[in-house]
């Protein structure tokens, strides 16, 4: 029994087994800065986005200090899981990960693994972020393209929109690069895996909602400088406060405004948006 790998569904199915090892042993237990340290008497709560044929979550299901939970919205699959892995029986949730209400399943803290689907991965950490203080930790396979993206530093073309929103709340680490050899089928791209580990920030220290429609905005027309993509954001600020056209000039003669959005860091993200409140 077989499961047929769906384009729709983004899958490319791991078949390297010691790249599924790696990954299984990528995730940190106990992870770090929780106040309850997991092991094989407490183990830490986890999900498996898209488990498709099990390859790495027979890996994952060998650490007795995590407790293992799998969430696959392909039926095929699910059934493929429940006969060559009977002990995921009771722990797999059929389901769509982005609908998904995850406090359902996991009241307290629980880490994300898992080999995503490329064609959702975005979706994914957006969907991580709005849990953040639920998840401290998330270990996965992605696109090259997008972890690079997702870790990198400002000043550079690759540092987006999921830069600054993950690095904010996320210290983030690219772990290694994984050939299409590695999968069946083989994918166009290259991946890799990386980890991300919530850091201490509590709070922004800004709104939080105006803080990333800063970001979106700014990157939206990562050509052009702040003055220009953020003149909607601007010119709300204005009518608030009832600025005059010299009033206005004289805000926007700020140098931040001379630079495109790639250079700004979280801190200066942050600023920004208080600025702009």
């Amino acid at each position: 029994m077989e499961v047929r790998a769906k384009k729709a569904l983004g899958q490319h199915f791991l078949t390297d087994l010691s790249i599924a090892q790696r990954i299984a042993d990528a995730l940190i237990v106990p992870c770090p800065g929780l106040e309850v340290q997991n092991n094989a008497e407490n183990p830490m709560p986890a999900l498996e986005v898209g488990p498709g044929m099990g390859v790495l979550t027979q890996y994952v299901l060998q650490r007795p200090e995590v407790d293992l939970r799998m969430v696959e919205i392909d039926t095929e699959s699910v059934d493929y899981l429940l006969v060559h892995f009977p002990q995921v029986n009771g722990k797999l949730i059929e389901a769509d990960f982005l609908k998904l209400k995850l406090e359902t399943f996991f009241p307290g803290q629980f880490c994300v693994i898992g080999n995503f689907p490329y064609n959702i991965s975005s979706q994914i950490f957006f969907k991580v972020l709005d849990y953040k203080e639920q998840v401290p930790q998330v270990v996965c396979m992605i696109q090259k393209e997008v972890a690079e993206r997702i870790a990198e530093k400002p000043g550079t073309k690759t540092y987006g929109i999921l830069s600054v929103l993950l690095q904010a709340w996320y210290d983030i680490e690219y772990l290694f690069t994984v050939g299409e050899g590695a999968f069946n089928p083989p994918p166009k791209v290259k991946s890799a895996v990386i980890r991300l580990v919530r850091n201490q920030r509590t709070e922004l220290g800004c709104d939080e909602a105006l803080f990333k429609t800063v970001v979106k905005t700014g990157f939206n027309q990562r050509r052009k400088t702040l003055r220009n993509s953020l003149k909607p954001l601007v010119r709300a600020k204005a009518d608030r406060c009832g600025w005059s056209e010299e009033q206005l000039a004289e805000f926007v003669a700020d140098p931040v405004f001379d630079l495109r959005p790639e250079r700004l860091s979280v801190e200066d993200f942050i600023a920004l948006t208080i600025k702009l409140a």
